[in-house]
């Protein structure tokens, strides 16, 4: 925890502090950025740091121990009348104060702390703000060693698309059977030989399963792929060590030696779309213009819209990556969500449109890594469906 950083982006919020606060390891978010890890944590537990002076901690007498390591005073409960005695004196004299909390669950990603402890907390005279753009400075923010793993994982995504690609392609010129768990499995051992680990295997979809932006063949379900068909990977993946964080791209691919007009068609549209997305932030950035997560979202659908297939795009632009392959930082989103949050230097997102038919579903998506006074996309980008037996 770099606590004289979090005071001094209290100070220039205007906030008076931060109130951590966990019951059964329900914020993970808190022990991230307070960089604890405790054995139990079956009595709640509250950490506040001010904006001037000395943290503070409220713990429960049986559970001690679960703010040691962190700077500050102590002060212990046992009873619900102490624990509400004890909140009352650390919030003396402290009007606004930032929680895990997000107003109406706009952004649902920090709303972590619950309804009632906010209750609590505003009995004290204290008026609740979102802690969003400080977790995302704390949380979403990259080092250069995280950087690095990025780059070092991205290698090995992209090389299983192409083995996902050529599993394909030799299966089908050898006519041999072949399914999208095969693929899938395939995809999974190049990552696993260079310890890349994700939390879920690659997605492999063929036709109309690619047309649901969540599908994840089985062993039990999975459909074969033959000459012909239309073939959609998703693949996210990171290094194998602590604090490593996520790289996140789909590619799309014809079983073919020439990709038929209604699906390039669609990619044409999707891929104006993310291109329009990609370059609202450059400029954005390169021009030191203050740019949100939701207008990079309207950028792409925008074109999607135009293009007459606004409502075949069902889910926001792109999302947050971080150690979770699903980060804390702004998310491009204004469809599911109004994501008013800044984009911040040294964050990444992913940008990946999509339109979805009955038949068959096209997404393209890339990583991109704000600098300071700029944006670059992480990766290769998809320029075309790829004609996988050509």
């Amino acid at each position: 925890m770099n606590l004289s950083a979090i005071q001094t982006a209290l100070r220039e919020a205007k906030l008076d502090a931060w109130l951590f606060y966990d019951h059964h390891r329900r914020d993970l978010i808190a022990y991230r950025i307070l960089g604890i890890n405790p054995v139990m944590c079956t009595r709640r537990w509250y950490y506040l740091i001010p904006a001037e002076g000395e943290p503070a901690k409220l713990v429960h007498r049986i559970e001690a121990h679960n703010l040691d390591g962190l700077p500050g005073s102590e002060d212990c409960y046992s009873s619900w009348r102490e624990q509400r005695e004890g909140l009352s004196r650390m919030l003396k004299d402290k009007k606004r104060v930032a929680m895990q909390y997000s107003l109406l669950n706009n952004i649902p990603y920090v709303g972590l702390v619950d309804a009632g402890t906010i209750e609590l907390v505003r009995t004290c005279l204290v008026e609740v703000i979102s802690s969003a753009d400080l977790v995302q400075q704390f949380e979403a923010a990259w080092s250069e060693e995280q950087w690095q793993s990025h780059l070092a994982a991205g290698k090995w995504v992209h090389e299983s698309v192409r083995t996902g690609f050529a599993a394909i392609r030799d299966a089908v010129r050898a006519e041999k059977e072949i399914s999208e768990y095969d693929v899938q499995q395939e995809m999974v051992r190049l990552l696993e030989s260079h310890s890349i680990i994700a939390d879920e295997p690659p997605c492999v979809a063929v036709n109309a399963n690619s047309a649901n932006p969540h599908y994840s063949p089985s062993e039990e379900a999975s459909a074969p792929i033959r000459a012909g068909d239309f073939v959609l990977l998703d693949v996210w993946g990171k290094q194998h060590k602590p604090g490593s964080v996520y790289f996140d791209i789909t590619w799309t691919g014809y079983v073919g030696d020439s990709v038929p007009e209604k699906f390039a068609k669609v990619f044409r549209v999707v891929s104006e779309a993310r291109d329009a997305a990609i370059s609202l932030v450059q400029k954005s950035l390169e021009a030191d213009r203050p740019l949100h997560g939701y207008e990079v979202d309207d950028a792409a659908r925008i074109v999607i819209e135009a293009h007459g297939y606004g409502t075949s795009f069902v889910h926001r632009t792109g999302h947050s990556i971080g150690e979770d392959v699903h980060g804390n930082g702004a998310n491009m989103d204004n469809f599911e969500t109004h994501d008013e949050r800044r984009i911040i230097p040294r964050t990444c997102f992913s940008i990946e449109p999509g339109i979805y038919l009955n038949d068959f579903g096209v997404r393209s998506e890339v990583n991109v890594f704000t600098a300071e006074h700029g944006a670059r996309v992480t990766g290769e980008i998809q320029q075309e469906i790829v004609p996988i037996l050509g």
